[in-house]
């Protein structure tokens, strides 16, 4: 008998679960979507964060910029989730609503009717502050800003959440909610019910990055709550030649060691979690670094003359967060850290570094300058072999020399706070990137597409050869560059002029844009990838934003450190089961048959000095002290809101329920000895 009655209670405690969750699916509807999230520094916090349990909104459509003046006046149903789209998401539009106690959220929906002008949510002067002269860029002078086109949203404090909404499917069902619940007779909301959204994207964290670390610290000592965390990555480096391999005690600074350091961005970053392709802002110097490099290793896979310069490659990774990764590399080369000992070879000092030429944003390929903060030979150097190799390529490009204080907002910048006579040129276009570190700034900004060619990628071709491209694509744009910078390299490392025919190859820049644009299952990754690497259809493209330790964004670092390995390395003939120990890797290879190649590349630290010392002075500027929040969930629901009558009419009803209930059972319990007899135990029997 017990038996059956436990499993009624379990029958009875399913079916009343099922129910409820039934009854809540009818009630709300999820919305698949992405959140802005808070970030710090040492002095302030950016971002976004919904109300603990979430905060709810009606839902208002923003069709017009008059449209704004029902929220922030006096609408009859406070408070509003204002449904915007792009068009509309600029500073002017945002702002008067931020303040606003009518508005509770923002939803931002992809509904683009008319062709975006531009889209950029990041300052006009980027790292602004960590760069060698902060006047120099100024907002009040757009020529002299490097991002023209920037709102400054991202780094504003927003004390609500704002939502991206991309799948059409969503944008339907918010538009459907709106259309058939809140568009008529707005001034009579009040009285029926509304279509509402409920965001939940609480941030944990506040004030600043000092304040969130210290309370993080405080509680770590109680439990495993964290607040935020530094943001942090890896660098990835190899050298175009291999370096002595040394023990441990017997490293040191070698004074006759120089390298020509080649630098690139590897990060991006966008105000919404997971979305950010950074196409033009960082993508393209990225691929021009790898391109060049690999033009450099098949024409020099040996090294000519033994005391001109190695080649140094690097990818920062952070950079867009006050240069985290080249202020990290800088610190760690000063400090006599960089490669780490576990490389097995001599570390590198400033002294050892005879140029740097930094990538920068090239959003006009064949129209660039190179800048540089002061006159030295080595740049003059650079700029006649790259208009000489322009102009003896045909490529036609135009070129320009410039010194100045207003260096654009690369990784140099880190390199010459240290010391403003360092050698280093930065490669750079005049700003023409109207999505700058924006959600749109992807394979349609850089009029991206896919030839899939299927030729081998891994080897050089004939410059004359570009019957595969139309000669505006991307592809043959960015093979010019790389090609011209390599062979300016070639001459200044071997110290003869390049008189070959061969250039960088299209192809590997279409497979990389593809892999890095579209999707991480490509070609060129199934190459640098190991042996029989499981197929992942569908997947998406590696993101590249720094995030925080552990983060799944860091699949970006491992596939660079893979392609630098791959396209950088030479090929050894040693079989797989010998190619285990560094610096030998395994690689798939065009073919998937597999390679033994022996490889230079390697990881450093992109993590801030800030977060090393122990006293450091947060608001000194003096390195990134940028910081993530923690959060528990990302979602949003639109469900049907009762009107302000019908809660006070459930209410009310709930309340004389409860009065009347009250009665009843002092009525019952007064009466008792009358309704149930004189029944004092449950052995006797009324």
């Amino acid at each position: 008998m017990h038996f059956h009655k436990c499993m009624l209670v379990i029958l009875f405690s399913i079916i009343v679960n099922a129910n409820g969750q039934r009854t809540k699916d009818k009630m709300f509807s999820s919305i698949v979507g992405s959140s802005c999230f808070k970030r710090l520094n040492g002095t302030h916090e950016t971002g976004c964060t919904s109300t603990y349990g979430g905060s709810v909104g009606v839902l208002h459509l923003i069709n017009t910029p008059d449209d704004f003046q029902f929220v922030l006046k006096d609408p009859p149903s406070p408070p509003y989730a204002v449904v915007v789209t792009p068009q509309l998401f600029s500073r002017e539009h945002i702002m008067p609503i931020k303040d606003s106690p009518h508005v509770s959220a923002i939803v931002l929906i992809n509904n683009v009717k008319d062709k975006l002008t531009q889209f950029s949510q990041e300052l006009k002067c980027p790292n602004q502050f960590s760069t060698i002269d902060a006047q120099s860029c100024d907002v009040t002078k757009p020529e002299t800003t490097w991002n023209p086109f920037g709102t400054g949203l991202l780094h504003e404090n927003f004390p609500f959440p704002i939502y991206y909404v991309s799948d059409d499917a969503e944008i339907t069902k918010i538009l459907d909610c709106f259309e058939r619940f809140n568009k008529d007779d707005p001034v009579n909301q009040h009285q029926r019910s509304l279509c509402s959204i409920q965001i939940n994207t609480f941030m944990s964290a506040a004030v600043n990055s000092e304040v969130c670390l210290r309370r993080t610290n405080y509680m770590n000592n109680l439990s495993a709550t964290r607040f935020c965390d530094p943001l942090q990555g890896k660098n990835v480096f190899a050298t175009l030649f291999p370096r002595e391999n040394i023990p441990r005690l017997q490293r040191g600074k070698q004074s006759h060691e120089k390298f020509v350091l080649v630098t690139a961005r590897m990060d991006t970053t966008s105000m919404f979690d997971g979305i950010g392709l950074g196409a033009m802002d960082s993508l393209i110097s990225f691929a021009t670094l790898i391109s060049t490099a690999q033009f450099l290793a098949q024409l020099l896979p040996e090294r000519i003359v033994s005391d001109k310069p190695n080649v140094l490659f690097v990818l920062f990774n952070g950079e867009s967060y006050d240069f985290i990764g080249s202020q990290r590399f800088v610190y760690d080369v000063n400090n006599g850290h960089f490669p780490s000992k576990a490389h097995g070879t001599h570390e590198i000092g400033m002294e050892n570094i005879a140029m740097m030429i930094d990538i920068g944003s090239l959003d006009e390929l064949q129209k660039f300058s190179v800048y540089r903060a002061k006159e030295f030979d080595e740049a003059n150097q650079l700029v006649n072999l790259l208009q000489k190799y322009s102009q003896q390529f045909s490529f036609n490009m135009s070129i320009t020399d410039k010194i100045t204080q207003n260096l654009p907002p690369t990784s140099a910048q880190s390199f010459l706070r240290q010391n403003l006579t360092f050698p280093a040129v930065v490669l750079n276009s005049n700003p023409q990137n109207r999505f700058y570190h924006s959600i749109f700034d992807d394979q349609h900004n850089i009029k991206f597409r896919y030839f899939n060619t299927s030729q081998d990628f891994t080897t050089v071709t004939d410059r004359n050869d570009n019957s595969d491209f139309p000669a505006s694509s991307i592809q043959l744009a960015i093979r010019d560059v790389s090609t011209v910078l390599a062979a300016s390299i070639y001459q200044m490392i071997t110290g003869g002029p390049y008189n070959g025919d061969k250039g960088s190859n299209p192809v590997l820049i279409d497979e990389l844009l593809y892999c890095f644009l579209i999707s991480s299952e490509c070609p060129l990754l199934r190459a640098a990838g190991p042996k029989n690497l499981p197929a992942r259809p569908d997947a998406p493209p590696p993101l590249r934003y720094v995030s925080v330790q552990g983060s799944y964004t860091h699949e970006s670092v491992a596939w660079t450190y893979r392609l630098l390995g791959f396209l950088i390395g030479q090929s050894v003939p040693i079989d797989e089961q010998n190619c285990t120990t560094l610096p030998l890797n395994w690689f798939a290879g065009f073919n998937g048959t597999g390679q033994c190649h022996y490889t230079t590349q390697n990881f450093s630290q992109a993590y801030s000095p800030a977060f090393l010392e122990k006293d450091y002075d947060w608001t000194s500027g003096n390195y990134s002290t940028w910081t993530e929040s923690t959060w528990r969930e990302l979602n949003a629901r639109i469900f049907l809101k009762p009107s302000s009558t019908q809660e006070a009419k459930t209410l009310a009803i709930g309340f004389v329920v409860m009065i009347i209930s009250f009665v009843l059972v002092f009525l019952i319990n007064s009466k008792s000895d009358i309704l149930f007899g004189d029944c004092v135990s449950s052995e006797n029997t009324c």
